[in-house]
């Protein structure tokens, strides 16, 4: 795979790992080892396989040891520079005093993640958006206590909302990753600026306020810090299990389809409010385990609410924040949730004329699931679809996707379509433990 032309990989590994000291004695945080050797050596390996092949490395405590290990990258395949703090400047502040020596648009990837993450679809998006910056988001099983941030539909950043979070925070579950693509230029108005400074917590919020555009691109791909012996301790499990590399967007992965209402949250003829989303007896828990499985959790929903005026997408938008929180609640999470607005038929006081239309992405139309395919790099060959009514059956054959009924919701009585699931359970619990002991 070509490099792309003139990009940087900028990692900042100058953190000391005081929470690591048990395991690092005097070495610098990124050099804990992950499965035999430095998590530093696992980025710089997962950059050199994407055709990445400048490093630049911001060095500060421990500086010697990365440089003993890695030298100038020949060994790695790659080519290193060092930048040595002074004393510390904060994520942004350490890029900021190097920006002359840096390419035009750089990656910026914090010493102490573990990740394996396309590279070239994150700057392809990042190109497309024509952002000033953007920002890696991804959802995880603990927004409660996480960074969180909210984007547009058209994925331009609307807000920054730091941890902690106030009790009633609805807010979608795109979680800051600490991965970006930077445009040198959109920096050069804050390169004076003295003392330390932190990219998600002073400086994108400011370029946010200047008026920068900052695009976020949402991914489900692993990301994950390694900063306390726990963490480690998960991440290295996840690279034994292969975990790690299952989630990456590089290869194509099965996924498990579920319609919404009447599957993970109860059916209430069509919901038009957040306050009406109530998750069912344990769908949070049969998520969590597709969440620690090589599936991707993918929701196919038809929402005709907003054609039919009973809520905006606005308060749609609302709708599935509260179901991210109410899931990330019992640590779970969706990797992608896809929706179809549209609705065939007229005759509805307040309905938008727009919307009134045939489409391909209303179920059992595969236009959503097609929009998935392409989106997540997804196998629907060894996927799944689990539903609650005949549209979610005829969807999944329409696909080639085996279909699995439950007996909430609809319990696939409405008989609109005369075909049947391949599988039944008795609600998504069921169906997840015959998904993941079917091989």
């Amino acid at each position: 795979m070509a490099q792309p032309a003139g990009t940087d990989l900028v990692i900042l590994a100058g953190g000391k790992g005081t929470r690591l000291r048990e395991r690092l004695g005097d070495l610098p945080k990124p050099m804990v080892d992950i499965g035999g050797k430095p998590l530093l050596a696992h980025q710089i390996e997962m950059a050199r396989s994407q055709g990445l092949h400048r490093i630049v490395l911001l060095v500060q405590h421990g500086a010697e040891f990365i440089r003993g290990y890695f030298a100038d990258g020949t060994r790695s395949g790659v080519n290193v520079r060092y930048f040595e703090e002074a004393s510390p400047r904060g994520t942004a502040g350490a890029v900021l005093d190097v920006l002359d020596a840096l390419s035009e648009r750089f990656i910026v990837m914090y010493g102490d993640t573990m990740l394996d993450v396309d590279l070239h679809r994150f700057l392809r998006s990042h190109l497309a958006s024509g952002a000033a910056a953007s920002l890696f988001l991804h959802p995880n099983d603990h927004p409660q206590d996480s960074d969180l941030v909210d984007r547009d539909e058209s994925g331009r950043i609307t807000g920054f909302f730091p941890y902690p979070h106030p009790a009633d925070l609805m807010v979608p579950n795109l979680v800051n990753a600490a991965l970006y693509v930077v445009e040198r230029k959109a920096l050069e108005p804050y390169r004076q600026e003295q003392g330390p400074l932190d990219f998600a917590r002073d400086l994108f919020p400011r370029m946010l306020a200047d008026g920068a555009a900052l695009h976020g691109y949402v991914s489900p791909e692993y990301i994950k810090d390694a900063g306390t012996p726990e963490r480690v301790d998960r991440v290295t499990a996840d690279l034994h299990s292969g975990l790690i590399a299952a989630r990456s967007l590089r290869k194509p992965a099965a996924a498990v389809f579920l319609d919404r209402d009447g599957v993970i949250n109860r059916e209430v003829n069509r919901v038009s409010r957040p306050e009406q989303v109530e998750l069912l007896d344990g769908s949070a828990a049969a998520i969590h385990r597709l969440n620690r499985s090589p599936y991707r959790t993918v929701v196919i929903t038809n929402q005709p609410v907003i054609a039919r005026g009973d809520c905006d997408e606005r308060e749609l938008r609302a709708i599935h924040a509260r179901l991210d929180m109410l899931l990330g609640a019992q640590h779970a999470y969706l990797d992608a949730l896809y929706y179809c607005p549209h609705h065939p038929d007229s005759g509805f006081p307040g309905e938008r004329r727009e919307l009134k239309i045939r489409c391909d992405c209303r179920k059992p139309a595969t236009g959503l699931i097609k929009r998935a395919h392409a989106d997540l790099n997804l196998d629907l060959g060894r996927s799944w679809f689990v539903g609650d009514t005949t549209v979610d059956f005829a969807t999944a054959r329409n696909a080639g996707v085996r279909a699995i009924g439950v007996a909430t919701g609809h319990g696939g009585r409405d008989a609109r379509y005369p075909v049947s699931a391949e599988f039944e359970f008795a609600d998504l619990r069921a169906a997840v433990d015959f998904i993941l002991a079917t091989k």
